[in-house]
């Protein structure tokens, strides 16, 4: 909506009434002019009609009341959007606050977004003001502090300083955390358009991932409406900071014009606004429409706006010439003006849009109504269509992308790992978003990592959650950059921004430091380096070639023997775990052989290269792993993986199961008493699967998808097998019994306990009974999926309670399990092990609500709170699109354990700790991946083979 401010702008005064003007003999207007009726007119009053003072023939005119008014609404029109250019003359920021202490940062090494993004200093800066107030390449001189009182300072020894993270797609504010009822305001249902809404009218302040965020490094926001609406309304740009007035426009990332004119005057720039549009299937889903749908609503409503800016510039083009009969009033329409703003080149339009059909329709209605696009979001098929983009009006729109979250719907199935890549090399802007709280933005700057690791240059790469966005919104003069003049919005990072697992030492909004006492955690000084990433060159041209969907199946090597060369570990499983054969660490003057024979490791060569020539013949191929590792292969566990290939189409997954405490369950199907089996609902070559097998996830174990309280019996199957049928696809067809427990189900928690209760203690028939004899028994884990610290509480009295009438030990497993910490003690006391999923904890849910966030917000993570009290942890995840990231979720919690997790313990996690207490009997045979460049648990490592001893072969990626 624009802003409320035009009594403060000062245009030359006239009295109305009713007037009267002499006429050339032409028709046209005459030099001439005099008051009839009422009033006087000054000669500038005159002039500015575009009349003079000399009189010709007389002609009656009318000067309506409000013609000042109008005329500076018209001017009003002419102002262009953006930055003032004095803006970087200002000594204090406008979001200054006072008693701000300055900060000086000494030792620093400055990314500051220059240069493309290349530009790197070694120096000093301070923040004063609110403002990044002066940098130093090669250090500041002692006596330019003299003028300073009282300063804070700050030694980064070196480490690195960005811009803070600039979020392009966030929901936070108006879809809030914990989510509860009544409190997202991110979608509404009133119509497919509505331009005239405004996200920062629902903004919650209190929403518990704003602080999660800071502590990943953000520190600016796009609040945007969400996508249920062709045209959604307005998003609002705030900073993270919690300001004095706790109130949503105290967050705005520039303050309205009637509370702060110290910066913009409204008469001469006017601030861009950012629009929400979307497109494809969420509009066509809450009306019921179809595509066409949609794109008329989109052409009826610019069509609407067309025609309301056209009747404003002619009224503006008659009442500059003082044209005032018959002109009646200033066509305006506060629901549209939005929409006419964006026609006039003043509303960043930030675009949902998925497929190529949908990509394609709206470029052409941009050409049809002459306005552009900052950003198409999510965009999942634009890296496809590159000059579909080019041909949009006024510029190509950038793409805000996720770096692997995909084919949770038809539009996503397409998404590629190498968009961000593909994209910029057709000279594209791109921009990692989170679509917060879609994924955790507090690990924002983990996209980044990503596309960086799948080929995006390290300098777009960290453009690409700083600048990049910045640039798009329009704020680029202020935020972004590490620049003098600009907002002091700054990370200071424990390790390069793109290595995994960067952690802010600190983070200053406005110049003001956000984590009080933050922990750091000491890391390998390898770490502050750009990490080296692998060369997937072959895949991006294969994606491309097959139009999204290259082929992913493996292929087996066609030679008996396979020899590794260039080895520089070897991790081996046993029936007992993981154990170290071979170590660089431990000789790094020596690379290891490492022969395979029918899909069996025969040979490691750990002390010379005659050890293992008795195993090699003819049939021999050789890879060169060039300092790389053999590792086990991983095992996922908590998704969909293996029961579903489309999130959101029923057609393409096994299902859900009827759940015999909240409805009945077919006769035919076997009553209460049933039990399904995942075995049975297991679907091989999706696309997640295979995509997990060649990032060396080899295994999977899944449960029955449930919405209630009982889920069913896990299995544990192969990633890599062509179909059920295939040896060592299914590795175990049974492995424990699932239930979940949760609040707000139809069902109490009580009942849902209660239910657990007498299955444990009570008689049950059929399926269920025979599994839960096992339980009792003690050869069947029971896990159960819990999030709430209390009911945990009550998992654990029961399983005390059972054992105590059955005369033996149960096996129990906590899955899920975001409040576990705080019963870290009493789990290990009643041994109950425990499988996170997400590792990295998000308060989704009131029952969720309580995290303990780690490093640096705590110094202790989940994790490493619940291994240091001797409990048995796995780790698991709960989107089947990043089991694929199990190898990256293992390594960022041994970095960010500051040590106390080896590489043992690492491998265990995702392992033969999740096996174990998910059910799977170890029988060391498990998958081994050979990965070139570094080991498994290395951001510059690449998965070239998976050694399957249970299929006998080498499969060469």
């Amino acid at each position: 909506m624009r802003d409320d401010s035009l009594e403060k702008v000062a245009l030359p005064s006239y009295a109305p009434g009713v007037q009267t003007r002499a006429n050339t003999s032409r028709g046209k207007l005459s030099r001439g002019l005099r008051v009839v009726l009422a009033g006087t007119l000054s000669l500038v009053a005159l002039q500015s009609l575009g009349l003079s003072t000399q009189l010709w023939r007389e002609e009656t005119i009318t000067v309506p009341l409000r013609a000042q008014e109008w005329l500076r609404t018209c001017e009003l029109l002419d102002v262009p959007p953006g930055p003032p250019p004095d803006f970087h003359d200002r000594a204090l920021s406008d979001r200054f606050v006072d008693g701000t202490m300055p900060t000086f940062i000494m030792n620093a090494t400055i990314w500051t977004g220059g240069d493309n993004g290349m530009e790197v200093l070694k120096g000093d800066l301070i923040l004063d003001g609110g403002l990044i107030s002066r940098i130093w390449p090669g250090g500041a001189d002692s006596h330019v502090l003299d003028r300073y009182n009282n300063l804070a300072f700050i030694d980064a020894q070196g480490k690195w300083v960005s811009p803070g993270i600039v979020d392009l797609h966030s929901h936070m504010g108006v879809d809030s955390s914990p989510s509860l009822k009544g409190g997202s305001d991110t979608n509404s249902r009133k119509g497919p358009v509505l331009p005239w809404l405004r996200a920062l009218d629902g903004l919650n302040t209190r929403d518990d991932a704003m602080m999660l965020s800071i502590s990943g490094g953000l520190t600016t926001v796009l609040v945007l409406p969400g996508s249920a609406n062709a045209i959604g309304g307005q998003g609002a740009v705030i900073k993270l900071r919690h300001t004095a007035d706790r109130a949503p426009t105290g967050m705005l990332l520039e303050s309205p014009y009637e509370k702060n004119t110290t910066i913009y005057d409204p008469s001469k720039y006017f601030r861009y606004r950012q629009m929400k549009h979307a497109c494809g299937e969420n509009p066509d889903r809450v009306y019921s429409g179809t595509r066409m749908d949609t794109a008329w609503a989109f052409r009826q409503a610019y069509d609407h706006a067309r025609q309301l800016k056209e009747k404003q510039d002619a009224f503006c083009s008659k009442a500059r010439k003082g044209q005032w009969d018959g002109l009646g009033e200033y066509p305006e329409d506060l629901q549209w003006e939005a929409l006419v703003d964006v026609l006039r080149g003043r509303v960043k339009v930030q675009t949902h849009c998925y497929e190529t059909v949908d990509l394609d329709d709206l470029v052409r209605i941009t050409n049809e109504f002459k306005f552009s696009i900052a950003a198409f979001h999510h965009a999942h098929e634009t890296y496809l269509v590159p000059d579909t983009l080019k041909s949009a009006y006024g510029k190509p729109p950038g793409v805000a992308l996720f770096a692997n979250h995909a084919r949770y719907k038809r539009e996503s199935y397409r998404g590629s790992e190498f968009a961000p890549r593909v994209l910029a090399d057709n000279g594209l802007q791109v921009v990692m978003k989170s679509d917060h709280p879609v994924l955790n933005s507090r690990h924002l700057l983990y996209e980044a990592q990503q596309a960086h690791y799948y080929g995006l240059p390290h300098n777009l790469a960290l453009a690409a959650v700083t600048s990049t966005p910045a640039t798009i919104m329009g704020q680029n003069h202020r935020i972004g950059y590490v620049k003098e003049g600009y907002d002091a919005d700054i990370v200071l990072w424990d390790s390069h921004p793109l290595a995994l697992g960067a952690t802010p030492q600190q983070v200053w909004i406005d110049g003001i430091p956000q984590l009080d006492a933050p922990f750091v955690v000491s890391k390998p000084a390898s770490l502050q380096d750009v990490p080296p990433t692998p060369n997937f060159d072959k895949e991006m041209k294969e994606t491309l070639k097959y139009d999204g969907l290259p082929p992913l199946e493996p292929k087996p090597s066609l030679k008996r023997t396979v020899v590794f060369t260039n080895v520089s570990s070897v991790h081996l499983r046993d029936a007992h775990g993981v154990k170290a054969v071979a170590s660089a660490s431990a000789n790094s003057a020596l690379s290891h052989i490492v022969v395979v024979r029918d899909g069996k490791v025969a040979c490691v060569d750990v002390h010379s290269p005659r050890a293992c020539r008795a195993h090699l013949d003819d049939d021999t191929e050789h890879i060169d792993l060039s300092s790389g590792a053999i590792a086990p292969g991983l095992t996922s566990a908590g998704s969909a993986l293996g029961v579903q290939e489309i999130d959101q189409e029923m057609s393409t997954q096994d299902g859900y199961v009827f759940d015999p405490l909240t409805g009945s369950v077919p006769a035919i199907a076997g009553g209460s008493g049933v039990l399904m089996r995942a075995a049975d609902g297991l679907q091989f070559g999706t696309r997640d699967a295979l995509l997990a097998y060649r990032s060396g996830v080899t295994a999977g174990i899944v449960a029955p998808l449930t919405r209630g309280f009982v889920s069913g019996l896990n299995t544990m199957f192969s990633t890599g097998a062509r179909h059920k049928l295939e040896e060592g696809a299914v590795v175990q067809p049974v492995g424990a019994v699932h239930v979940a427990l949760h609040p707000g189900k139809s069902a109490s928690v009580s009942t849902q306990v209660a239910a657990l209760r007498n299955l444990l203690l009570g008689d049950t028939t059929g399926e269920m009974g025979k599994a839960f004899a096992k339980v009792k028994m003690g050869k069947l884990p029971l896990v159960v999926e819990v999030s709430s610290a209390d009911i945990i509480a009550s998992v654990i009295g029961l399983k005390a309670d059972a054992e105590e009438a059955l005369g033996n030990p149960i096996r129990v497993t906590l899955f899920g399990a975001t409040e576990a910490h705080l019963l870290a003690k009493e789990l290990a006391a009643a041994n109950i092990g425990v499988v996170l999923a997400p590792v990295r904890p998000f308060p989704s849910s009131w029952e969720e609500r309580r995290i303990l966030p780690g490093p640096p917000l705590s110094e202790q993570s989940s994790l490493s709170l619940l291994l240091a009290h001797g409990v048995k942890v796995g780790m698991g995840t709960t989107d089947k699109a990043d089991a694929r990231n199990a190898r990256f979720d293992v390594a960022w919690a041994s970095l960010e354990s500051g040590g106390k997790i080896s590489a043992l313990d690492a491998f265990s996690l995702a392992t033969s700790n999740v096996e174990e207490l998910l059910g799977v009997a170890s029988d060391g045979e498990g998958d081994l991946v050979a990965t070139a460049g570094g080991d498994l648990l290395s951001f510059s490592s690449k998965v070239v083979a998976v050694i399957s001893p249970r299929r006998g072969v080498v499969d060469i990626m």
